[in-house]
């Protein structure tokens, strides 16, 4: 059975920064609560208040006699003596509701204009005299056939809407006039005004339709009542073909039932589990299939039928958790296997560069870091996930101090470095080879970029092309050839010069 709790009541009012004692408004509906109390103490200052779809069977928002005595805080007895106890110490300890003056000891919702307690296993309008400033009460889809109980709501003046809708009561005859005639103040019934003619006219008739209404309530309440009869049989008969299904579990039945179980034991856990199916499917079956009144009792019986089913499925659930055996991770002979339990995608890359090995492992974006435990070892990577094992052997022995791990802050991946034990020295023509080449790269990312052509520039000392221009020395070419060449040449350029004139008013060329 819910009840209700500080804590859900805490929960149910985040909108008013978890503070009861302020809170004006609560929505504590579908929280099969059977049961109100606490809520006069705890929320005084309650204008709306929405109960429906739970199981209460009746409106008692106060709490009955017995549930009165709620815990007080200690106070303090300043001048008296521990071991001695006052008058005083001892009334503090006498539960409320069994005082002299009960009335005045219970608090009530007095400022509570809304209450909506639809849906739920009402049979009678009864506690709702202390709430004084009540404007609106709806009670559709109830079981209330006691009408003459809304008699009980003539102290609330203020009420100006009722709904009944859905409740066994509406089907008597003169139930309408019946509840205009009684409630002047109401304004709305069943969402329908209430003109004045109507109340006139229901008011002529009342006496005869509140005979009606007694004489209609007489018989509703005799067949509750063999309802009531009914409903108790066949929750003893329930009651008793469980136990003995519990008696011939633990093998307390005929031989019969004992050569059963035998047969039952050798056979394996994977036809145990389908028989209990196969039979957990028929039980259900007959239980939803049978004819059944649509009664409180009913409506309890259905919802205890459910809550034990999801109480068994959670039972099972629990055992398979705690009986799942360990995953073997190494052999009995220490061999390491590969184990991939959380299921994640993950490669391996091997750099050969910086001689190391590059994990991925697609952890869930969302994950969170404490959750993870990674353990290298020199030949092989262990990574606990949610406690579940992801380990894979590596091709070659790794430097566990080395090693480093970090996740991915785009995707969330867990990357682990692992250096390699075995180091390995690369040649220096390689390493010259590759820096020319990566210098190469640049350069011509740098032509490309600025848009100019760049001259392959060609160091001559690295290769031995003849060079043309010096095949014929210049001391070598004037101290050879014909003598008469070389006077003859002069002889021009004296000829030219003595042509020449010099014009100072000319400027020179050079």
């Amino acid at each position: 059975m819910v009840r209700i709790t500080e804590d859900l009541v805490r929960r149910r009012a985040e909108h008013n920064n978890c503070e009861i004692f302020s809170l004006e408004e609560i929505s504590l509906h579908q929280q099969e609560i059977e049961k109100l109390e606490y809520l006069d103490k705890w929320c005084r200052d309650l204008k709306i208040l929405y109960l429906q779809n739970n199981l209460i069977p009746k409106i008692d928002i106060f709490g009955s006699d017995e549930d009165c005595c709620y815990p007080i805080p200690t106070l303090p007895l300043f001048g008296i003596p521990k071991r001695k106890c006052s008058p005083l110490t001892v009334n503090l300890l006498i539960p409320i509701g069994h005082g002299e003056n009960n009335t005045e000891n219970v608090s009530k919702l007095k400022k509570l204009e809304y209450l909506n307690v639809a849906l739920n296993n009402i049979e009678r309008i009864e506690n709702l005299e202390g709430c004084e400033e009540l404007k609106k009460l709806d009670l559709t889809a109830n079981f209330i056939g006691e009408l003459s109980s809304i008699e009980s709501l003539k102290h609330n003046i203020h009420l100006k809407e009722l709904f009944l809708t859905g409740n066994p009561c509406t089907e008597f005859e003169g139930y309408r006039q019946f509840v205009v005639a009684t409630l002047h103040q109401l304004k709305y019934l069943d969402s329908k005004e209430i003109e004045r003619s109507e109340r006139i006219k229901a008011l002529q008739i009342y006496p005869e339709v509140k005979q009606k209404i007694r004489e209609q309530e007489q018989v509703y309440l005799l067949k509750r009542a063999r309802e009531k009869e009914e409903a108790q049989r066949r929750m003893q008969e329930r009651k008793d073909k469980k136990q003995n299904q519990m008696k011939s579990k633990l093998g307390f039945d005929s031989p019969d039932s004992l050569q059963e179980k035998e047969n039952h034991q050798a056979k394996g856990d994977g036809e145990q589990e389908t028989c209990r199916t196969v039979e957990d499917d028929e039980e259900d079956r007959r239980f939803w299939e049978e004819p059944t009144p649509y009664t409180p009792e009913s409506r309890l019986e259905t919802h205890r039928y459910i809550e034990e089913k999801r109480r068994a499925k959670d039972n099972i659930r629990e055992s398979k958790k705690s009986e799942k055996p360990p995953w073997t991770v190494v052999t009995a002979e220490g061999k390491v296997l590969n184990v991939n339990v959380p299921k994640l995608h993950f490669s391996l890359k091997d750099d050969e560069e910086n001689n190391q090995f590059i994990l991925e492992l697609a952890v869930y974006r969302y994950l969170d870091t404490s959750l993870l435990d990674v353990d290298v070892q020199p030949t092989y990577i262990r990574v606990l996930v949610k406690e579940k094992p992801f380990q894979f052997v590596l091709p070659e022995e790794v430097k566990p101090d080395s090693s480093s791990a970090k996740r991915s802050q785009t995707t969330g991946h867990l990357v682990v470095t692992m250096p390699k034990a075995k180091e390995i020295i690369l040649a220096k023509q390689k390493l010259s080879a590759s820096i020319k080449h990566s210098d190469c790269n640049t350069l011509q990312k740098n032509a490309r970029r600025s848009g100019k052509v760049e001259k392959l520039e060609v160091d001559p000392s690295k290769y031995s092309f003849p060079d043309v221009t010096k095949i014929i020395q210049e001391k070598e070419r004037t101290g050879q050839g014909p003598i008469k060449l070389h006077p003859e040449r002069i002889t021009e350029v004296k000829k030219s010069c003595v042509d020449f004139e010099n014009d100072e008013d000319v400027p020179p060329l050079i």
